[in-house]
């Protein structure tokens, strides 16, 4: 896949097939050249072909697949680091295959995806964006191995954005609030509670809010973006 012939920003979203992976390919389409990553099937197929994007398949489980799926990428301004896993459960009950997962999908991918993605990201003074959660800012009970993966992952936000500063890379960690996803619906059912989407906020508004990030004028950096859901009528 070589996109070097385009003179468009080239993105690249992980997630691109769940809500908010959706709904920024869909925000960013016709402006931005895509490159949309997930674990294949229909559902990625069905956004590739509404947004023009481009479909990689890419399993965050394996990092080691990583680079030969990566090789044939000509060019990369951006990196949305969108995918993500969330279980919730106590620390007593959560036993370390559960542990290991989450920090291997939510943390270490991320790492190295940022990690081989680096040099084409350079060449473009590009962006990466780091989509957290509250959960990356505050741990409540039930939450502790989503939140110590995405407490993890500010972390490696923070450094980045020290080590690359130099270079013109911009790096931007977004902490939405609960959206209405089917990430969401998930989180709803194990808490027992009732799944009211209007309550939350709107793929699309939090994809309006990382196409700013993305677009914004070099002159300034957003570093940390809060984005939490707005008051009930």
């Amino acid at each position: 896949m070589s996109l070097s012939d385009t003179n468009r920003a080239v993105t690249l979203i992980t997630g691109a097939s769940g809500g908010i992976g959706s709904a920024l390919a869909h925000a960013l389409a016709g402006t931005h050249e895509l490159i949309l990553a997930g674990r294949g099937g229909e559902r990625l197929a069905a956004v590739c072909a509404a947004t023009g994007g481009h479909p990689l398949v890419l399993d965050l489980t394996r990092p080691e697949t990583f680079a030969d799926a990566l090789a044939g990428l000509g060019r990369v301004t951006n990196v949305v680091h969108n995918a993500g896993v969330l279980e919730l459960g106590a620390v007593a009950e959560q036993d370390h295959a559960v542990w290991t997962h989450m920090l291997a999908v939510n943390t270490v991918a991320p790492a190295e995806l940022t990690r081989l993605l680096l040099p084409l990201v350079r060449q473009e003074r590009g962006t990466f964006v780091f989509v957290n959660s509250g959960a990356g800012l505050s741990a409540n009970a039930g939450w502790g191995s989503y939140a110590a993966s995405k407490f993890a992952l500010k972390a490696l936000a923070d450094a980045l954005r020290g080590e690359e500063a130099s270079n013109g890379v911009r790096v931007t960690s977004v902490y939405p609030g609960r959206t209405a996803t089917e990430m969401q619906r998930k989180v709803r059912g194990q808490e027992g509670a009732e799944y009211t989407p209007q309550a939350f906020i709107d793929p699309q508004t939090l994809a309006q809010t990382i196409a700013f990030v993305l677009n914004a004028p070099r002159d300034t950096a957003l570093t940390d973006l809060t984005v939490r859901p707005g008051p009930q009528p």
